[in-house]
Formats: C-alpha cells, sequence, structure tokens
C-alpha cells in the first residue's frame, strides 16, 4: 500500500504563524492512491484504514449530474493558488475546537489524515460539493431541526454520497443518505421496480432524521451514533462488548470494521474542510439556486416522455427533479404520486392534462386480461406427428362426458360434477338452459 504522497515545497521566506509549509497540489500525485489511509498506532506499526466509498466519488460522474451542468460553474475570479498549506497541529485542534457544534470534533492522527485527503486529492470534488450545498443544505438543516438534532450532521452526506442523489454504493445503499433497502423501507420509503424514495432528497433525509435520532436514543453519544449509521447497531453493540462495556467510539475503535475506523474521522474531517476551505485555498463552484418549483397529485399511470412532449419541460430537467421514479414512470393508479415541476410547467400540465394521458399512450400499454393459444401446431414430420398424437391423447384423457337422464338441470349436473353451468354452456354450445334426457353432455 501506498502512503498518501505529498510534495512538500521549501519556501525562503517567512510563513504564517503555525503554518509548517505548503504543498503543491498535482492531480499526478495522487493517482496511485489505494481506498485507504495509512495511520502508524503507539507502537509504530502501520495500519490501514478503509476510506468510505464517497470519498472517492468519480469527480467526472459528479459534473454529469444536471445540477453541475445548470447550476454550477467554476469561479474565473478565483485568484487562490493551487498550493495546499500544511499548519501545525495545535492549529487544527483550534479550528475544531472553534466549530460551532454540540458533537465533538477531536483531533488526532486519523482524522488529520481525512483532513489531507479532503484538502489535497479532493480538493476539487470539495470545491464541487461546497457549490452543490446550496441544493440541499436547507433541506438537511430542515429535517434535523424538525427532530431536534445536531445541524452539524449536515455534513453526514458529504462523506455517504458527495450529494450525489443518485449515489449507489457497491453493496446497493442508494442516494444521498446511503439507505440499505431493509432501513429505507423501515423509515416509511417506498422501493419497488418503479418508485426508489431513497433518492428523494426531501423524504430521505427526514427518514435519516428518524433513523439517527433512534440510534442517540440507543447509544446516547453522537459519535456511536455515526459509527451506527456507517455498520448498524449491531456491530457497535458487539465492539462495545469486546471492549469491555466501554462506551467510547475511540475506545472501541480496534474493534470495529474497516470502513468504520475511518468513518467518524472522516466526519470530523468534512466538518472541518466545509469550514475551513479557505485556509487551504479551495475556492468554491459559483452556483445559481435552481429555478423554484411547485407541485402536481397524479392519480393515473404517466410516463415522463408524455409530459415532456406536451409542456416542454426537459426530461433531463424533470428527471432530476424527481429522481424518485427509477423508469421515468409515475405510477399513480397505485396511490396520488406527486410530480414536481417549475410552476410554468405546472401550468401547463394543469390545463392540457387530457393531451397529456392521451399522448402516445403506447407507453403505458399494460395488458389486462390475455388469453391463452392452446391451439396444436400442425406439423408434418413424423416426430411432430407423434407429438400432436400424444396432446391428442392427453386431452382426451383429461375430458369426460355423461348421459343427461330424465329430469336433470345444467345446474345439478355442474354440482355434481364440480363444475360450472357457464362451462358446460361453453363446452357443450348451449344457449339457455334447455338440455334432453338421453344426450351426451361434456363436462370436463
Amino acid at each position: 500500500m501506498k502512503k498518501l504522497k505529498y510534495i512538500l515545497l521549501t519556501v525562503l521566506f517567512c510563513l504564517p504563524h503555525g503554518m509548517m509549509a505548503q504543498v503543491e497540489e498535482d492531480e499526478s500525485d495522487y493517482q496511485d492512491d489505494e481506498d485507504v489511509v495509512i495511520v502508524t498506532n503507539e507502537e509504530g506499526e502501520e495500519e490501514e484504514i478503509e476510506v468510505p466509498e464517497a470519498l472517492d466519488e468519480d469527480l467526472d460522474s459528479l459534473l454529469q449530474l444536471y445540477s453541475s451542468q445548470v447550476y454550477l460553474q467554476v469561479d474565473s475570479n478565483c485568484n487562490l493558488p493551487n498550493i495546499n498549506p500544511v499548519y501545525e497541529k495545535e492549529v487544527y485542534m483550534q479550528r475544531l475546537k472553534m466549530l460551532p457544534t454540540i458533537m465533538e470534533m477531536p483531533y488526532n492522527d486519523v482524522v488529520q489524515k481525512f483532513i489531507d485527503r479532503y484538502s489535497g486529492k479532493l480538493r476539487r470534488t470539495v470545491s464541487l460539493v461546497l457549490g452543490a450545498q446550496n441544493f440541499y443544505m436547507p433541506i438537511f438543516e430542515q429535517a434535523l431541526e424538525t427532530y431536534g438534532l445536531p445541524l452539524e450532521l449536515k455534513y453526514l452526506p458529504v462523506i455517504e454520497s458527495a450529494l450525489n442523489p443518485k449515489a449507489v454504493s457497491r453493496v446497493g445503499a442508494t442516494g444521498l443518505w446511503q439507505f440499505m433497502l431493509a432501513t429505507g423501507k423501515q423509515y416509511g420509503l417506498e422501493v419497488n421496480s418503479l418508485v426508489d424514495e431513497r433518492r428523494d432528497p426531501i423524504r430521505s433525509s427526514y427518514a435519516a432524521a428518524r433513523y439517527l435520532r433512534d440510534l442517540y436514543r440507543i447509544f446516547n453519544d453522537w459519535n456511536l451514533v455515526i459509527a451506527a449509521y456507517n455498520c448498524g447497531p449491531e456491530n457497535i453493540n458487539k465492539a462495545v462488548h469486546r471492549a469491555g462495556g466501554v462506551k467510547d467510539y475511540w475506545h472501541i475503535y480496534p474493534y470495529l470494521p474497516s470502513e468504520t475506523r475511518g468513518y467518524v474521522p472522516a466526519f470530523i474531517a468534512a466538518n472541518y474542510i466545509m469550514n475551513y476551505y479557505c485556509e487551504h485555498n479551495i475556492c468554491p463552484m459559483l452556483s445559481r439556486l435552481p429555478v423554484k418549483t411547485d407541485t402536481v397529485v397524479v392519480n393515473r399511470d404517466i410516463h415522463f416522455e408524455q409530459i415532456v412532449a406536451v409542456t416542454g419541460i426537459p426530461l433531463e430537467q424533470l428527471q432530476e427533479l424527481n429522481p424518485q421514479y427509477r423508469r421515468n414512470i409515475v405510477n399513480g393508479n397505485n396511490k396520488p404520486s406527486v410530480l414536481r415541476m417549475p410552476p410554468q410547467y405546472i401550468t401547463a400540465f394543469i390545463d392540457q392534462e387530457d393531451s397529456v394521458y392521451n399522448y402516445n399512450p403506447e407507453l403505458l400499454t399494460k395488458r389486462l386480461e390475455v388469453a391463452v393459444n392452446d391451439d396444436v401446431p400442425m406439423y408434418s414430420s413424423r416426430k411432430s406427428s407423434r407429438i400432436r398424437s400424444r396432446a391428442t391423447r392427453r386431452r382426451s384423457s383429461r375430458s369426460k362426458s355423461i348421459t343427461i337422464r330424465k329430469g336433470q338441470t345444467l345446474s345439478e349436473i355442474a354440482r355434481r360434477n364440480h363444475t360450472t353451468v357457464d362451462r358446460l354452456r361453453r363446452l357443450n354450445g348451449i344457449r339457455g338452459n334447455n338440455i334432453r334426457a338421453g344426450k351426451k353432455l361434456r363436462v370436463k
């Protein structure tokens, strides 16, 4: 494994107080880095800590998001040098201490490694996230405030998904808050073939706030809550048990899964870099707020292409505003469903609703009833004749006829032979109820 590499520049002039040196950032310095950070313990042994998946989110994929392309741009007036200053340990400690948080934000070598990763390898991703936070942080803060939780938890999605609502981890965790399927459903998020509310920024944020609240009721310690959010409360309880019952993240640290050992330090580092990015010469991408939106409730199935064709809304914008619909289909027949659009398209939708539903209805065609083809194919080959003969024998063996006795009725015959009057009529081509004694009647 290779450690994170930094090129230390020797400077000949006096450095600002607390600054040790400067590190010039070059993307090539990181091209061989792996998905771990390496720390040295008190015994001098190197330890690999797995990096949370979102910390290696491909920047190009984030730039391809509709919101990034439409609402974000590089600040051309940014004159900060592409140099990452490195400070004395006491400077980092003081800055973490100054953060207005309820949660404990301690410093150690592991936290430092993640600060270095954010301010170094991931500085361009941090620039994008600083711009994209304008889209999502108000939603996160409102959800956390509703349940009386520390607002610094709003930075959890930074390490969970790099603020990508479409993010899917290698184990299937999905959305900004990276809910697993079972946990998402437990907290009221609908997931089926057409809908995945884990990708809905609003609903998933409130579900995450409830989940975090419940975890705090279990552990009464925010660092353990964050760790449990990553690996599940069962793993935290196991680690506490193995550590002799001490409920302290840094005490149970050796007994945690590899990624969870890096998770709380990554969260502390995220709080640091989202507040002290300027001190590391990182310029946020400029963002303009997305257009205002409104919602309309639909009570019938509808395809995005129908809406696009009639209202004129761009498909990419419709998908961006409604990421929970996995197949571009709103399943309004199942239950009233919400569709989010800018106000002008809401108006166009309401004014032309019939035209929307009537546009190319084949997009949503599902047969309600189908007939089964029970004809036996006619083939000229001897093999096919044998197959046809066997099929005929099977059909014959399944058929059954009776002789109608005097006084019998269709309903009586149907009851005796465990069938229905309608089926007797179909099998025998009978209209009405008239039958004659002595005639054969097929009952099967």
